[in-house]
């Protein structure tokens, strides 16, 4: 199921980075709340009897990267 959630968010065009225990996402918060309701969906479809999705958001006007929040700790 995870590769197809991951699979999902890649055709979206969505800046994202995909990790061991989640992946996180950049965009306009409609768009990325969308793809949190067809991931469970896509889940459910699977077999899921029941999906949690645990969701952060971090905002500021102008907004914020990944790479702005990550670049200075990559090697």
């Amino acid at each position: 199921m995870v590769d197809k959630v991951i699979e999902l968010i890649q055709r979206s065009g969505v800046n994202h980075t995909v990790g061991p225990m989640e992946t996180t996402m950049e965009g306009d918060l409609k768009e990325l709340l969308d793809l949190v309701i067809k991931a469970q969906d896509i889940c459910v479809q699977a077999g899921s009897q029941r999906v949690i999705s645990i969701v952060k958001i971090d905002y500021k006007p102008g907004g914020v990267s990944i790479n702005e929040k990550i670049d200075k700790y990559r090697i």
